[in-house]
Order: C-alpha cells, then sequence, then structure tokens
C-alpha cells in the first residue's frame, strides 16, 4: 500500500511571536526536519504545508502545499490541500514542531488505521487525543472539504464526526511534547532525551 505523508507548518505561530516554527533551530536542526526524518521513511510521497517562507522549506526537497486561501485556517485546512493532491489511501499527518516523534511512533498510527474498521487513527497519550497525529484514509476528503466549506475550523469536532479509533501511547506521553512559544523551545532544548 502506498502512503503519502504531509507535514503541517502552515500556522502564524502567534506564540512564537509569529516565528515560523517549523525553521527554527532545536540542537542545530530545523524543527521540520525532524518530522520529515521521522515520517520520510514510511511514505512514498511527502508534503510539507507551508504559508510563508515557501522558498525556504522546498529547499529540503519536498513539494510544499500552500492552503487554497490565505486565511490560516489551521490545520484542516492543510490536511484537506494535502488530501486534494496526495495519490495514496492513506495520508500520515504531523506537525511540524514535535521534534521527539520518531518514525516508529507514526507507523504505529498506521498499524492502528489497519487493524480497525475506522477511517482515521488518531494519537490518544491516555489522557488526551492529539488530533494533529493522524492516519486516515484520503476518501475523506469530500467530508472535510464539506465541513469547512460550512465554515467550521475546529479539528476536534470534524474528527468526533468519523469513524476514529485512538491508538494507546499512554507509555510514551513525552514524545509529544510540542514547541509552541520560546521557553518551550527552550525547556526541551536543555531537556534531556
Amino acid at each position: 500500500m502506498t502512503i503519502t505523508g504531509v507535514i503541517l507548518a502552515g500556522g502564524l505561530a502567534r506564540r512564537m511571536n509569529q516565528q515560523d516554527k517549523g525553521l527554527l533551530l532545536y540542537r542545530g536542526q530545523p524543527l521540520v526536519s525532524y518530522a520529515i526524518n521521522a515520517l520520510s521513511p514510511l511514505v512514498t510521497e511527502l508534503f510539507i504545508s507551508a504559508n510563508r517562507h515557501t522558498d525556504v522549506y522546498s529547499q529540503f526537497g519536498y513539494q510544499v502545499l500552500v492552503d487554497k486561501n490565505q486565511s490560516f485556517d489551521g490545520p484542516l485546512a492543510g490536511i484537506l490541500t494535502a488530501l486534494s493532491v496526495c495519490q495514496s489511501p492513506v495520508l500520515v499527518v504531523m506537525p511540524c514542531d514535535s521534534p521527539l516523534i520518531k518514525t516508529r511512533h507514526l507507523q504505529k498510527l498506521i498499524t492502528g488505521l489497519g487493524n480497525e474498521s475506522a477511517d482515521i487513527a488518531v494519537a490518544f497519550d491516555g489522557q488526551q487525543r492529539h488530533n494533529v497525529f493522524l492516519a486516515l484514509k484520503t476518501t475523506l476528503q469530500s467530508s472535510l472539504a464539506a465541513y469547512l466549506a460550512s465554515g467550521e475550523r475546529k479539528i476536534d469536532s470534524w474528527l468526533t464526526q468519523q469513524r476514529l479509533t485512538q491508538v494507546d501511547f499512554s507509555q510514551e506521553k513525552a514524545v509529544f511534547a510540542n514547541i509552541n512559544t520560546p521557553a518551550d523551545l527552550t525547556a526541551l532544548s536543555d531537556s534531556e532525551d
């Protein structure tokens, strides 16, 4: 089975003083490079969803997708753009700002989707869902397009309307550490793996 991956790097990063999070350095490497390293071994095509600095993102060697409108409509807009161009039955989604995620974590999502009669597998740490870590069937494109066309933007609401399975990561909660603020970047950089 072919699989497509998309890295979400298209937000405004308001809590990061509007710096482009995917391009911030973590331990000497741009954050997006950690996502590329985690996702690329699993997929036959990989996209980076970015609405700013697309020329810089393109230098990583993967096609950069820009949302259909420039109103920064959130992660679902990036997912819909990826669904509209991917050629695979499954799309794996991850954000650009979670450098502790490894290939095996994303493989677990793909396996979870395959083991269930679900349309989406989402990461669950035992207490909360991590809604931008997904494996989903690309047949959901029309559902997502209709949801966004109705003016809705909340990823949690759309997910709960689908046949959803939660993949248990309760033994590895720490891998979902994400970098939203300068303090998050400092804290994660100073911590041990």
